[in-house]
């Protein structure tokens, strides 16, 4: 069993909610985030990290949908 079978849905949503939403104001910073980088103004590395780490849940929540289907 690898690492996405063992996390459960409950706990992967739970995580997408809290770290990919906080702080929730006066707005996420994954929402700001992300706006920068269609801007082209997400040029720090603080930012970067920032939207590494507040995106991340979301890249496990897709990693454990494709992880499901394809079985």
């Amino acid at each position: 069993m690898t690492v996405l079978d063992n996390l459960s849905w409950p706990v992967v949503i739970l995580l997408c909610v809290v770290l990919g939403g906080a702080p929730f104001v006066p707005e996420p910073h994954l929402v700001e985030k992300l706006r920068m980088l269609g801007q082209g103004t997400l040029t720090r590395p603080m930012d970067i990290l920032d939207l590494a780490m507040h995106g991340a849940p979301f890249a496990l929540l897709v990693a454990k949908i494709v992880r499901v289907a394809r079985r």
